[in-house]
């Protein structure tokens, strides 16, 4: 089974982006379904949001507007998804890398 794991960096400020809602789900027949959801800590990040998740394809929510928005600034992005696919198996660590109207994601460790 695969573990899930993700943080948040501002790249503004050079600094963990503390605060951010994040919601994991899974793509089922009918759409998407709950998997869990957190709020990134003091070091920008969001643990143990799937310790066993099987194969299948999932999405990460971040609600970066609501977080920009409580520090007094603003954004063209009121929330980023990211879609992946996960081989059930390895150990998927997705970051997010954000500043007021860009972000990077990549596949960490």
């Amino acid at each position: 089974m695969s573990a899930i794991t993700t943080h948040v960096l501002d790249a503004v400020l050079g600094r963990p982006a503390v605060g951010i809602s994040v919601r994991l789900e899974k793509r089922e027949s009918g759409g998407w379904s709950a998997v869990a959801s957190g709020v990134t800590d003091a070091d920008g990040r969001c643990r143990g949001l799937a310790q066993d998740a099987v194969q299948g394809t999932y999405r990460l929510t971040f609600e970066t507007g609501d977080y920009l928005e409580g520090i007094g600034r603003t954004s063209i992005y009121p929330e980023i998804a990211i879609t992946f696919d996960c081989n059930g198996r390895e150990h998927y660590h997705l970051p997010v890398l954000l500043s007021d109207n860009s972000y990077t994601t990549y596949r960490g460790s």
